[in-house]
């Protein structure tokens, strides 16, 4: 019969006392211990196989250490597993669990499964979406501590984080700049989305940093699929002034770009750069020459977010912040010098 490793078996391996144990593994935020001798703690209990007694700890605490995440359509997206992956990290390290639901955008759904994790008497709500978005919190939530993940509310009340869209396109412009581009277009999306507005700023701070001129002829709107990339990188390949380098909305509509210049004639990166947003990997891995883009922040997204709400519920009342992630530029091989 295996015997359970209690919290006095951790101290006396450890060389420290009950309370320090406790401290170390039940308060992860505190500064009454060390972090060298929280470490020390943690490994020797890891060793040992100690399972602390979250039943116990929770009634104690008046927590059950579970969290919801409540997504859209996340679950059935490419990105889901970094931001889920960086959601469960975080409150792992802090004895917290996650369960995750998704409600296909049935808000039907959504009802039934909020109430569920209400039910199951979850300490506090991530409310994820799919794309950076302005979202409206279901009233279900009213009380409940919650984060929004990739998304912002109306008036600000809720902390939320999501990606620099901003930024993130000035260094994606920035890229195309350093390599010597002058001409640069430039195809957003149609859509009434902050990346869509963002990503659109961006690009023209990008442009009047360097004291480069903005060709409205070079700035074209579709829809943010390939087909849609296509047809526009067609347009802009066909003017008699043509861009030299190209910024896409997303890496799908950088796609339909390679095939416009594909069917052109045009080598990328001799004949024209590229640069995608997303870092969708099947394709940005897939496309000959790989597609330098930018990749989003979706694992940090994620532990940010639990850490935010796990803040929020050991110091109630905390002002709600709007926090926004860098995303790096991911180098392959689509962008050059331009053409003599």
């Amino acid at each position: 019969m295996t015997t359970r490793v209690g919290i006095r078996e951790v101290a006396k391996a450890a060389g420290v006392s009950v309370t320090t144990v406790s401290h170390a593994l039940n308060d992860a935020t505190s500064s009454r211990v060390k972090a060298e001798t929280q470490q020390h703690v943690r490994d020797v209990a890891r060793n040992l196989g100690y399972a602390p007694n979250r039943l116990a700890s929770g009634l104690r605490n008046q927590r059950s250490q579970i969290l919801g995440l409540v997504s859209d359509e996340i679950t059935t997206t490419p990105f889901a597993g970094a931001m889920i992956r960086g959601a469960q990290d975080a409150a792992y390290e802090r004895g917290y669990v996650v369960m995750v639901v998704n409600s296909g955008l049935d808000s039907e759904l959504e009802h039934r499964e909020i109430t569920m994790l209400q039910q199951h008497q979850v300490d506090g709500v991530v409310y994820a979406r799919m794309y950076h978005q302005k979202a409206r919190l279901p009233t279900e939530l009213a009380g409940l501590p919650t984060v929004l993940l990739d998304a912002v509310t109306e008036d600000g009340s809720i902390s939320s984080v999501v990606p620099d869209e901003v930024g993130a396109a000035e260094n994606a412009v920035d890229a195309l700049i350093r390599a010597g581009h002058t001409r640069i277009g430039m195809i957003n999306n149609e859509d009434d989305i902050p990346a869509t507005h963002g990503r659109r700023t961006g690009f023209l701070n990008a442009l009047r940093r360097h004291g480069l001129e903005h060709d409205p002829r070079h700035f074209v709107i579709g829809t943010a699929h390939t087909q849609g990339g296509r047809e526009a990188a067609l347009d802009l390949f066909g003017q008699p002034d043509r861009p030299t380098a190209l910024f896409c909305f997303s890496d799908r509509v950088a796609m339909g770009a390679y095939q416009a210049a594909m069917a052109l004639g045009l080598r990328i990166p001799e004949d024209v750069s590229i640069v995608g947003f997303d870092n969708l990997e099947i394709i940005a891995d897939a496309l000959w020459p790989g597609l330098t883009t930018v990749a989003l922040p979706h694992y940090d997204m994620g532990r940010w977010a639990v850490d935010r709400i796990l803040d929020d519920i050991e110091n109630p009342g905390t002002p709600a912040v709007q926090t926004q992630l860098a995303c790096p530029l991911i180098e392959r091989g689509s962008v050059g010098p331009p053409p003599a």
